[in-house]
């Protein structure tokens, strides 16, 4: 497996779901399976979810930077249904592979686009911070499910480079 560059113990901050839409609550543990997080909704099913949009990723550090700039964005604010800690989030790209606890594994499939529904979490409504396009490496990412299982924070995360 080669490894990226890792700042602190790479692992599962927290885990967020909702009955659709932002933002997207802790829960204490979480199935995931080839169709996204069980007990998660999407508020439009067409721009999200499906197999290659099953789970939406985001980094704690990025969401510390982001707030450190004067954004007041929380783990979970902008749909994320797993914060990751600890990982070099602006080496990941689709065709990696994460794996989380001691069964999930994840890929890695495109950069999430944002939206208006992120605006509340953006100093003046600047949601596009989050935009690859626009902001390379600051982006949250979506996955599909190589291989399901329950997950809770804490858990440890590996990465496998494309």
């Amino acid at each position: 497996m080669d490894r990226m560059r890792l700042r602190g113990h790479p692992h599962l901050h927290q885990i967020n779901i909702s009955n659709g839409g932002v933002p997207k609550l802790p829960v204490p543990e979480a199935r995931i399976t080839v169709h996204g997080v069980v007990g998660d909704r999407q508020r439009s099913p067409k721009i999200h979810g499906g197999p290659d949009r099953a789970v939406c990723l985001f980094s704690l550090e990025v969401i510390e930077a982001l707030r450190a700039e004067g954004h007041p964005i929380e783990p979970g604010s902008s749909g994320e249904n797993l914060t990751l800690a600890g990982l070099d989030w602006a080496q990941l790209k689709p065709g990696d592979r994460l794996g989380i606890g001691e069964t999930v594994r994840l890929e890695m499939v495109s950069y999430t686009a944002p939206c208006q529904n992120n605006a509340a979490w953006f100093k003046d409504g600047n949601y596009t911070r989050i935009s690859h396009k626009r902001h390379p490496g600051w982006s949250r990412l979506y996955a599909r499910v190589l291989t399901e299982g329950v997950v809770r924070p804490g858990d440890a995360v590996t990465f496998e480079k494309a």
